[in-house]
């Protein structure tokens, strides 16, 4: 981990959780880098002209983790993997839009520079759309093999830190993930 011990961020987590208010102020220092670099990485196989940054992406996605709702967090790798579904559904949400500005919105006025961002053909929102779908399908099928995908794809950890972060071991993290690209390629067709 970038800066810090998993046991000061598992420390932290477990003190929001009894209701410390100002562990969340403790919190962000310490995973704000590693969070900027995992939306980095997933923002950087989004199409080129992204409206959302990736610290854009770190905040909404803390705001979701540690906002209004007290959060259960079992552990370091439950906090990051929570943190990877924030992003996933903040980006998902991005791409519906995007799609839903394309599709005419509901017919509600826009500013030009959106106007010509819908304009715009984006098949990476639509396989977004497509993948979370899928995802969801798989989730129902088998949630461990959907959070490696969660882990591996949108928040880009390696399969070492998967496993990690599931309470696997690396073969099976490699197996499940291995599985479900598959799985995922043929239900997107």
């Amino acid at each position: 981990m970038v800066g810090s011990s998993m046991s000061d961020v598992t420390r932290i987590l477990n003190a929001i959780e009894r209701g410390d208010v100002g562990a969340a102020d403790d919190l962000l220092p310490l995973v704000y880098e590693e969070l900027r670099l995992l939306a980095a990485q997933k923002l950087s196989r989004e199409t080129p002209g992204q409206t959302l940054q990736a610290t854009a992406l770190v905040h909404e996605a803390y705001i979701r983790l540690v906002g209004d709702e007290p959060q259960s967090w079992e552990s370091h790798g439950h906090f990051f993997a929570a943190a990877a579904e924030a992003m996933r559904r903040i980006l998902v949400d991005n791409a519906r839009r995007k799609r839903s500005l394309k599709s005419g919105g509901g017919h509600k006025r826009v500013h030009l520079d959106e106007a010509a961002l819908a304009t715009e053909s984006d098949p990476h929102a639509d396989g977004l759309i497509a993948l979370d779908e899928a995802l969801a399908r798989l989730s129902e099928k088998d949630k461990v093999k959907a959070d490696v995908v969660k882990l591996r794809y949108f928040a880009g950890l390696t399969i070492e830190q998967t496993a990690q972060s599931l309470a696997i071991s690396v073969a099976t993290a490699k197996r499940y993930w291995t599985y479900a690209r598959a799985w995922l390629t043929r239900e997107i067709g």
